[in-house]
Order: structure tokens, then C-alpha cells, then sequence
């Protein structure tokens, strides 16, 4: 059976679904719907049915897209399921899912969809769960197929239903494929915490075959799109992403279809072993023979210098400026020197302190206090800054800080990039402190370090310039060397976006403690 792209009529279009309707007023109200319960049937007309709608047409229609089966370019939610179920559950919620897995799939669409979400929702509160706008949108956008969207795009209103919860597809359809209703499965919620149940009587399906049933005959054109022909579809671009991905949450890196997530659970202990024994390498043994040893233990890494790293070598006073990939940064760069660097940070944990095996400053966000703190540093070593201030994961660059540009006369800029197959070695969640775990628990973790030439923070080109041109200067030609996209984003609105705060812990802290005082 065909999934479907459906063209509502510009009249109004009645669609029924069991006892509930939606009706999709007149197109001069394109963002409104009404949500009414009839107790009898209604009248509606067929559309006729073809291969693909008249892209000419459809900016004046309301296009209605099944998001399985007309817009992702694999039917399959399975994946989508274990995401909800590792990073808002935990592994062993996973690893039921992964157990009922081949029972789930003996069953009807309706009762094993039933199944899942009491796995995967069960007990989580609702006020915490933030999977389906942190995680999720990064595994769709990977699975949008460009011909579905490139029909969806065109609509004048687009409504997509899916069979899967409201509240795992509205942020990544809403806010990254700029879709104005969202028609999915409605989760019902006890004490704040999601009981695993669904409702019945929503904007939503009593059964998926049904629902796209009525769909296909209340719409004017209805566009079938068979599975073979989506196994040719191609992947959207990242270039025609409608909003860019620049942050994204959660600690798995890969896409956990069945096999792939029992291949996670058959390595985790052995991952957890691994990393046990990188960890003891980098903290407890000299340069010269924990490189090695690392290779031999699947940490592959790469090193370029400019010509004067020589030069650089031995001056013992030097300030480093890096983008920020994972916590493991000032690591690799001690590396690369064959000396440690003292490191700054900002909201890191008091236990990823205490194992650090280089000085690690924490900087408090005062402007003056934290500059201050800074040249002393430089005076006693080598110095490592991150001026972005949090890590980001994607080909972006965050904006840098000037103040980096204004505590020493020259500067050495460092690009870092780091790639992972199956953790990722960052998160915005309150176990900050595993997250040299979880990177050492990657197979192969790969890290690249670039040592750019020396630059004179007083001036670009020969012409005088203040510290945030500086900055934006040294966020340019690191961004070129890497072929990242700089922008005008900061820690604050990471964390605005994945945790729901600012990013700063002890102020949080500091503000609790004077409500009780």
C-alpha cells in the first residue's frame, strides 16, 4: 500500500477520523483549525489520485504529508522509539525495547505502537522531556527524503500527520520544516509524569490505515509514494535545511535501528573496559608513551603545524585559542606540544576537575576578574582559552569572546575537529561529568589539531583593531581552515534550546541560596 501527499480542496475539508473530525477552514485562514466532535458521518467527495501533484498550484493549497510514509525516506519509527527510550529512560529501558522488538513486530500497527510508547514514556515526567525538541530533529532531518520535501516545501499551509506522540515530531516539524499543524498522538499524563498511555478521542488516529483512508478521500489530489520508489529518494541536503541544526542533545551518534543498537549493547562492556584503560593511559603516563599506546588502542589523531611551531616550542609562556569540541580538548593540544597546558572552563564538573591530569582554572563570567586571572596565567605558562565558551557539535562556530584578544599581544589559533561513530563526548544534561566516558567509550574516536600561525592581536592586515574585531577575525580563519559556518550564537542560547536555562550553574545556585537567606 502507497503512503500519501494530499492537496486539500480550497473549499472547506472535512476530515474524519472515527468519532472525531478536524475540519481545515477556507485557505484565506490558512494557519486555523477547529476540532469538533459529530456524532454522524459526513458527505465528502473523492479527489482523484496521480503520481505527483502540480508543483505549480500548490502555494494556494493546504498540503496534507504523511510524515512516515510521504516525507522520511524509511517507514520505520523503531528508531526513533529507542532514542525516547536510551536518552530519556536510560539503557536498560532500551534494552527492553530492544527484547520486545521482534513481538512488537508480529503485531498490528495499532497494538505494537501501543506497546512502545508504554516502554519508551512510562514515568518519565513531562516537564523534563526534552528528546523530541534536543535529540530527535537531528535523526529526521538525516532521514528527510528532498523529493517528499521538496512537495511539502511548496504548500501554501502544510499539515503533516504521523502515527507516532505530539510531542516527539512537533519541535523538529514546527521549528525545522516550518510546518503549521502537526496531527500526531496525544500522550495522557498523571501527577506531571507520562503514564505510557494515549488518548483516544484527540486530533489524531484511532488506526493508521484508517486515518490515511479518510485522508486519501477528503483531499482533492491524493499522491501515492510506494516504499521501493522512496529507497530512491535522496537525502536532504544539510545547504537546504529550512532553519540550520546548530545544537543538538543526547549521547548516541549513530541511528539505533535493531541491529545497530544490539551491536551498542554486545560493545558496551568491553567500550566501558576501553575506556577505563585510555583513561589510566592519559592520566598516569609521559607523552611520549601514552600517544603511541592510544593508537594502539583505536584513538586515532592528527596533527598539523604551521611552520614556526618550532619557534612556538619553545617559548613557555603562550596563549592558545581553540574552538571547543569536547572537554578532551587541552588534552590533545598538551599532546601535541608534549607538555600540559593549563586549561579554563566555565561550568565544568568538580569531578572532571579532580581527574584532569592538566590545571584546569575555573573562570567566573566577571569581565574584569576572569581578564585578570588570565594574564596571570599567561605569565606562569602556556594557556589554552575556548572563546565560544561551550562546545558545539556541527560544522558551526559560535561566537568568541574578545576578552581572549585582550590579555595577550599574540595569540596562537588551534582548529579542532573530533568525529565519533557511536557516543557523544558532549551533553547539556546534569551527568556533564561522563562525558570523557562516553567519548572513550567510541571504537574509534578520531581528533584533528591544527596549529595556525602566530597573530598579533593589535592589529589585522597592519591596521589597528579593537578586540572584537580580533575575535571575529580569529573566529573567521578558524572557521576557513575547518570549513565551518562562524555565527553570532552563544552559550546562552544552547542551553536555552537543549536545557531550558542559561548555562550558568552557580549563578542558579547563588540565586537559590539568597531566596532561602
Amino acid at each position: 500500500m502507497g503512503t500519501l501527499i494530499g492537496v486539500a480542496s480550497s473549499t472547506k475539508c472535512v476530515v474524519a477520523m472515527g468519532p472525531t473530525y478536524v475540519f481545515l477552514l477556507p485557505l484565506e485562514h490558512p494557519r486555523l483549525f477547529l476540532l469538533r466532535r459529530r456524532p454522524s458521518t459526513c458527505h465528502t467527495h473523492h479527489g482523484r489520485s496521480q503520481r505527483y501533484p502540480s508543483l505549480e498550484s500548490l502555494p494556494s493549497q493546504t498540503i496534507v504529508c504523511d510524515v512516515e510514509g510521504a516525507l522520511l525516506r524509511t517507514s520505520s519509527t523503531f528508531p526513533y522509539f529507542m532514542l525516547v527510550a536510551l536518552e530519556a529512560g536510560g539503557f536498560l529501558r532500551g534494552l527492553l525495547l530492544l527484547l520486545l522488538h521482534p513481538l512488537i513486530s508480529c503485531l498490528s500497527h495499532e497494538v505494537g505502537i501501543r506497546i512502545v510508547v508504554m516502554v519508551c514514556f512510562f514515568g518519565l515526567r513531562k516537564e523534563d522531556f526534552r528528546v523530541g525538541r534536543a535529540m530527535l530533529p537531528k535523526f529526521f532531518l538525516e532521514q528527510v527524503g528532498l523529493e517528499g520535501f521538496e512537495v511539502l516545501r511548496r504548500g501554501g499551509t502544510r499539515v503533516c500527520v504521523t502515527s507516532m506522540p505530539t510531542v516527539m515530531v512537533e519541535g523538529f516539524l514546527k521549528e525545522y520544516l516550518d510546518v503549521e499543524v502537526v496531527l500526531g498522538r496525544e500522550l495522557k499524563v498523571f501527577g506531571g509524569y507520562y503514564t505510557g498511555l494515549m488518548e483516544d478521542e484527540v486530533i489524531g488516529f484511532g488506526h493508521v490505515d484508517f486515518a490515511r483512508h479518510q485522508l486519501c478521500t477528503h483531499c482533492k489530489e491524493v499522491c501515492l509514494v510506494g516504499e521501493a520508489e522512496k529507497r530512491r529518494w535522496h537525502p536532504l541536503p544539510r545547504s537546504q535545511y529550512p532553519k540550520p541544526l546548530v545544537f543538538h542533545d543526547g549521547r548516541i551518534a549513530f541511528r539505533p535501528d535493531a541491529i545497530s543498537t544490539l551491536c551498542m549493547f554486545l560493545w558496551l562492556p568491553l567500550g566501558f573496559a576501553l575506556a577505563f584503560a585510555r583513561a589510566l593511559v592519559f592520566l598516569f603516563l609521559p607523552y611520549a608513551l601514552s600517544i603511541p599506546l592510544l593508537a594502539s588502542l583505536g584513538m586515532h589523531s592528527r596533527l598539523i603545524t604551521s611552520s614556526d611551531k618550532e619557534e612556538r616550542r619553545g617559548d613557555g609562556s603562550q596563549l592558545y585559542i581553540c574552538n571547543h569540541r569536547t572537554l578532551l580538548d587541552a588534552l590533545y593540544i598538551s599532546a601535541a606540544l608534549r607538555r600540559h597546558v593549563t586549561a579554563t572552563t566555565y561550568s565544568v564538573s568538580r569531578i572532571s576537575e579532580w581527574f584532569s591530569p592538566i590545571r584546569t582554572v575555573r573562570l567566573t563570567r566577571n569581565r574584569e576578574e576572569d581578564a585578570a586571572r588570565m594574564k596571570k596565567l599567561v605569565q606562569e605558562g602556556d594557556l589554552m582559552v575556548c572563546p565560544e565558551g561551550t562546545t558545539c557539535r556541527e560544522p558551526y562556530l559560535l561566537r568568541f569572546s574578545p576578552l581572549a584578544a585582550e590579555i595577550s599581544r599574540e595569540v596562537v589559533p588551534v582548529a579542532l575537529e573530533s568525529w565519533v561513530t557511536m557516543f557523544y563526548g558532549t551533553s547539556t544534561g546534569k551527568l556533564k561529568f561522563l562525558d570523557p566516558l562516553y567519548f572513550l567509550m567510541n571504537p574509534f574516536p578520531c581528533y584533528e589539531a591544527e596549529f595556525m600561525a602566530t597573530v598579533a592581536t593589535g592589529a589585522i592586515g597592519g591596521k589597528e583593531c579593537s578586540s572584537y574585531e580580533m575575535a571575529n577575525h580569529l573566529q573567521g580563519e578558524i572557521g576557513r581552515r575547518l570549513g565551518f559556518q562562524c555565527t553570532s550564537l552563544t552559550r546562552k542560547h544552547k542551553y536555552v534550546l537543549l536545557a531550558g536555562n542559561e548555562g550558568t550553574i552557580e549563578r542558579e545556585r547563588e540565586r537559590e541560596q539568597g531566596k532561602v537567606t
